[in-house]
């Protein structure tokens, strides 16, 4: 299934995208789920099938406000440094453990959102990525248990404000500007991505494709992340992990490219779908 949180008629629901429709979930399951991140909660996505089967109560997709598909995430962790080009582009070096970092759920936008220019500064970059979404919490969650885990895949777009972010050691100011971090269009549910298959993610820019990756390539797997991340914290349903971005930012680019208004980014994983946001200036 292909999940979305969104707005319709000034309400919040969730549901499952079939073509240009959306099985409205929330009106079979708003009362046990009021919001996507309960739906996974409670373990509701066999249930719902069959709704989705049925495609009952429909809304058309075009009418509908798109949310992150996880509006309000208890956590999300960002894995920093995780592909080699990324890594040697930034004059880094590998490192044993995964490189973390957190953003909040207000500096997250939908697909079909534009982000945001911050007035504080014109070196907006794009940093493609894939996110995972916590399905079934735990701690010291083992490697070989962690498929079990995923709820589903989105794209994720993790914008960067590069100047803030390099103002000291830490990286959170440049990570969590309001409008920044896109994610979406949906989430694909696990049961359609088996576990380790590769996946392409490709970053395009006003058209021009500018990074490219495949998941083989992290240097932290998918499974590392999740069991170090348990190891100090318990994940819980609706967490959000994002994953990583390849080489190729616009940062390290020769003259560098940063997003600016009118500008389109668009995040490609071919097994999920295109997250697409245009650029706008800060208003007020």
């Amino acid at each position: 299934m292909r999940l979305i949180s969104y707005q319709y008629n000034g309400q919040d629901g969730y549901g499952a995208v079939v073509g240009d429709r959306v099985v409205d979930l929330h009106a079979v399951f708003g009362a046990q789920a009021p919001d996507l991140k309960a739906f996974i909660a409670a373990g509701l996505a066999s249930r719902a099938a069959a709704h989705v089967e049925a495609a009952r109560a429909t809304l058309p997709l075009s009418e509908v406000q798109l949310l992150p598909v996880i509006p309000n995430p208890g956590k999300i962790f960002c894995i920093g440094l995780n592909y080699g080009e990324h890594i040697r582009e930034t004059g880094k070096t590998e490192t044993e453990k995964p490189v973390i970092f957190l953003r909040v759920a207000d500096s997250q936008l939908a697909h079909g959102e534009d982000i945001v220019r911050p007035r504080a500064s014109e070196r907006l970059d794009y940093e493609g990525e894939i996110a995972i979404v916590i399905g079934k919490g735990g701690r010291h969650i083992s490697e070989a248990d962690s498929w079990s885990h995923i709820a589903g895949y989105s794209c994720y777009n993790d914008g960067s404000v590069r100047d803030w972010q390099v103002h000291t050691s830490q990286w959170a100011p440049g990570k969590n500007f309001w409008k920044t971090g896109a994610f979406g269009p949906w989430m694909v549910t696990a049961d359609e991505i088996a576990p380790d298959q590769k996946m392409t993610l490709v970053t395009r820019l006003n058209g021009q494709e500018m990074q490219r990756a495949t998941t083989d390539m992290m240097v932290h797997s998918i499974p590392r992340q999740i069991a170090y991340i348990s190891t100090f914290i318990p994940l819980a349903p609706g967490d959000v992990i994002v994953t990583g971005t390849p080489g190729g930012v616009g940062n390290k680019r020769t003259p560098p490219v940063f997003m600016k208004p009118g500008d389109v980014c668009e995040i490609e994983v071919d097994a999920i779908g295109v997250l697409r946001n245009g650029i706008r200036d800060e208003q007020g």
